[in-house]
């Protein structure tokens, strides 16, 4: 990294990465950047070496940073670039770093509808266009109609959707260049309406998943046909546990942290999870998380 970098965010060395994401655990960062807005972060990136690995991290809600940590430079949004606004009366921007429930909170305020899904997201709307997040039968893409994108050398660009792959919980997107905001085309119904969708959901959501303990949320995708949860569940695994970290009772596919865990111990519960529930019911679960960084020696 130039040493005559010229920045107006916050860079933290040797950061720790276990509080920057919901299950708690993990190694620190080599260098964590914090950018002041989307000019800074035009010259921050134009100005670092193509050489510096770089990581975008959002609110760490579907990331597992493993105890050696991450090589490089881990860049964050969290409490920045978080800006939601109507362009007119069905379309929305809103800045990667705005937290999903906040937007559906917008919505609602707006009589905006097709995104009550974001009220059960405990993430960034950047992550959740990484991944096409979803809840309730709705899903991140399903209104999205352009973007706005940054490339490791600073460049900004307005792409379609058709420049994009779109599948369950994943995207396919051009190479070395991350969301910065998004359009969403939506449909209009009475606030009051919206608002009492996302209420119910919520409930729903706080009844079936563990709350108040560190997670990360659903740790593997649903396969064609069936759900992980319920496999899981019919394997016996609800309440296996690796050292501090346990498959939830409450949800068979969720892995918390009891208090004391660490990113080993949930990368082995993970593989076991798969072990089992493959040599009861011959289904490979593939991870919804992204497993990232250093094993430890």
């Amino acid at each position: 990294m130039s040493a005559a970098l010229r920045m107006h965010g916050e860079l933290e060395r040797n950061a720790s990465l276990a509080r920057l994401n919901t299950w708690r655990v993990g190694g620190a960062a080599e260098c964590l950047y914090r950018p002041a807005d989307i000019e800074d972060l035009t010259a921050f990136l134009a100005e670092t070496s193509a050489e510096e690995p770089l990581f975008w991290l959002g609110f760490g809600s579907n990331v597992l940073v493993r105890d050696g940590g991450i090589k490089g430079t881990v860049i964050t949004l969290r409490d920045r670039m978080t800006d939601i606004t109507r362009i007119d009366g069905n379309q929305l921007r809103a800045e990667a770093g705005a937290p999903c429930a906040k937007v559906a909170s917008f919505c609602a305020g707006w009589g905006l509808t097709g995104l009550e899904c974001f009220a059960g997201i405990p993430g960034s709307v950047g992550g959740a266009l990484a991944m096409n997040a979803g809840a309730f039968g709705q899903e991140t893409w399903d209104c999205v109609t352009e973007l706005e994108t940054i490339d490791r050398h600073g460049r900004c660009r307005r792409r379609g959707r058709e420049d994009f792959s779109i599948a369950y919980r994943s995207v396919q997107a051009p190479a070395q260049e991350w969301f910065t905001a998004a359009l969403f085309r939506l449909d209009r119904d009475e606030p009051a309406a919206v608002r009492g969708r996302i209420s119910s959901r919520v409930a729903e959501r706080n009844a079936s998943q563990p709350m108040g303990v560190a997670s990360c949320g659903s740790v593997f995708r649903n396969p064609p046909g069936n759900y992980a949860a319920r496999l899981i569940e019919a394997a016996g695994l609800k309440g296996c546990a690796v050292g501090g970290a346990s498959v939830s009772l409450r949800h068979a596919n969720f892995i918390v942290n009891e208090g004391a865990a660490t990113a080993a111990d949930i990368e082995m519960l993970i593989h076991r999870v798969q072990s089992e529930v493959s040599e009861r019911f011959g289904v490979r679960l593939e991870p919804e998380v992204r497993i990232v960084g250093e094993k430890l020696p």
